[in-house]
């Protein structure tokens, strides 16, 4: 594989933009979710505790969550577990219970002030502004990554945590030596969002977000500076994807993009993964039981599918 060159300024959207920055799958154990993720071919950052400090200067505690991530260039995958008796823990379980897989999507923003007041507008009731932080290894040992997040009361979003994200250390996530995956995945282009109602969901995201929803044929979708996210129904997803959906709402996975589809064939079909051709040459993988849901590989530059 080729080094990779990367900048991690990048991975924060300009002023006024929004991005996806990252989603998060929630599971059981976290051992079992590494194993399929290294068979996929994923190179995966060490686990990791996070602590939170729940009002500005307050004292830091331990948020009763841990995660290990695939870091993308552009964007990232987290799993995250439960690992304490915290609210933020009890939120997991009580997601892992309706299913195990993505609960959350982070939009990437420069601006979190800005957004709180606009969810506030909108009638969303945002909770205040957590700085959340993680200790992370470096090269040279261990530094503290660094987060503001905006969420709302949870119920508020249907579909899961939907919140935003202000990276204030992207040089300690996005570490080169965590960039090169055996299966080439390269960026985080698309979340796939089933829903009973794609139309109400989507105009509810674009209140949520102040971007534009937009739809062709059946499928709604939102554009973000860097990623989509693509609303259909359970009838769709039956029907291009061939699965049946757990629960509703159902966040369903997401499109990645890879170096060379080819090589990331290579990969996929030498471990035990459920992997099947998709159509225009796209792979399509089911997640086992440990990690839940669904992703589509693509080629980096293509379209995005269309789903509905």
């Amino acid at each position: 594989m080729n080094t990779v060159n990367q900048n991690p300024a990048s991975q924060s959207p300009s002023s006024g933009k929004l991005n996806i920055d990252h989603i998060a799958h929630f599971v059981p154990h976290i051992d079992a979710a590494s194993a399929a993720l290294e068979q996929a071919g994923f190179t995966l950052t060490p686990f990791s505790e996070q602590s939170h400090r729940l009002e500005p200067g307050g004292p830091l505690t331990p948020a009763g969550a841990g995660n290990r991530c695939v870091m993308l260039r552009e964007g990232y995958l987290e799993f995250l577990t439960p690992t304490g008796d915290t609210a933020i823990a009890q939120q997991l379980r009580s997601a892992i219970q309706r299913y195990t897989g993505l609960h959350l999507i982070a939009l990437g923003t420069v601006a979190p002030e800005a957004d709180h007041a606009r969810l506030m507008k909108q009638g969303f009731s945002p909770l205040p502004p957590v700085a959340l932080q993680r200790e992370i290894g470096t090269a040279d040992g261990y530094d503290t990554a660094r987060f503001t997040v905006v969420r709302v009361p949870p119920g508020t979003m249907a579909e899961g945590r939907i919140q935003y994200c202000q990276q204030h250390t992207p040089e300690l996530l996005w570490q080169p030596r965590w960039l090169e995956h055996r299966n080439r995945a390269r960026g985080l282009a698309a979340v796939i969002i089933c829903v009973a109602d794609p139309q109400e969901a989507a105009q509810r995201y674009a209140r949520y977000t102040g971007l534009l929803a937009q739809v062709t044929g059946a499928q709604w979708r939102i554009d973000t500076q860097r990623g989509a996210l693509l609303f259909i129904s359970p009838a769709a997803v039956e029907r291009q994807l061939g699965i049946s959906a757990p629960a509703l709402p159902w966040i369903a996975g997401y499109v990645l993009t890879s170096d060379n589809l080819l090589a990331t064939r290579d990969v996929l079909n030498a471990t035990p993964c459920d992997v099947r051709e998709f159509e225009s040459g796209r792979l399509l993988l089911r997640w086992p039981g440990a990690v839940g849901g669904i992703v589509l590989f693509q080629q980096a530059g293509a379209a995005l599918p269309a789903l509905g």
